[in-house]
């Protein structure tokens, strides 16, 4: 790394719920952006605030895409209650996706404009960082063709799905440790009928912690996206720093 590599600030969130996480990364987002509005605003100026990766760990719950499809949810609210689990409809892109304990799910706000316009090349490059990281655990992983995401031949260990405003981007992936798989089988994991769902776990029969997984994360962030990710801290810490803009629920 030079002396001009940008940095991301990564803070870890712990076991926090969904719709807490969405608001935040939201006023994330609309800060960056309004960052770059100002007119006296020069990329990576030393009051400028970084991009950021936050991790976290959902209770359960089941999460479907703007573009996707209801009927992908196969059980009723009722029903999901049995499961202690909660659906919400979000804004961005992909299908419906399951989040709960065992899963790193990782949120990049990115503003891209610090590294280069092109969406779809920001989803590979987080695909990337996946398969990278599940290697280092022993796992031959890839991409299927048409479809987003991580596969271990046609099983998949890691689910995506982005928001992109002003080139600020939000959401981001989940990557299965050592969930309780039978969670997927209350929907059509991402609308697609034929594919399996799998975990480092499943995969290895070894059950890393999630701390060893999101370290491994960090350095395939760095080497993938050519940025230099940086410790900050928690959830607390991550909100006390935005206080101007962000009031916890």
């Amino acid at each position: 790394m030079n002396a001009g590599t940008p940095i991301v600030e990564v803070y870890d969130l712990g076991n926090t719920g969904y719709r807490h996480v969405w608001d935040l990364q939201k006023h994330l987002q609309n800060a960056l952006i309004e960052q770059k509005r100002r007119p006296d605003h020069i990329a990576y100026g030393p009051d400028d605030l970084a991009d950021m990766l936050l991790f976290v760990e959902h209770p359960h719950v089941y999460t479907l895409g703007k573009s996707g499809n209801a009927d992908h949810l196969l059980r009723s609210a009722e029903e999901l209650s049995d499961w202690d689990a909660e659906f919400v409809p979000v804004d961005r892109g992909g299908d419906i996706t399951y989040h709960g304990p065992g899963q790193v799910v990782g949120y990049p706000i990115l503003d891209l404009d610090r590294h280069f316009t092109d969406i779809h090349k920001y989803l590979r490059f987080l695909e990337e960082v996946i398969i990278h990281t599940v290697a280092h655990f022993g796992i031959q992983a890839g991409r299927s063709e048409g479809l987003t995401g991580v596969w271990v031949e046609d099983r998949k260990i890691a689910a995506m799905g982005i928001r992109s405003s002003r080139w600020v981007t939000m959401h981001g992936f989940a990557l299965n440790v050592e969930p309780d798989l039978s969670y997927f089988s209350n929907i059509v994991p991402c609308g697609i009928q034929d594919k399996q769902v799998t975990s480092i776990y499943e995969e290895t029969g070894t059950k890393p912690s999630l701390e060893e997984v999101k370290t491994v994360l960090m350095q395939s962030f760095d080497k993938v996206f050519n940025v230099k990710t940086v410790q900050k801290g928690s959830r607390k810490e991550l909100e006390e720093k935005f206080s101007y803009f962000y009031k916890a629920e």
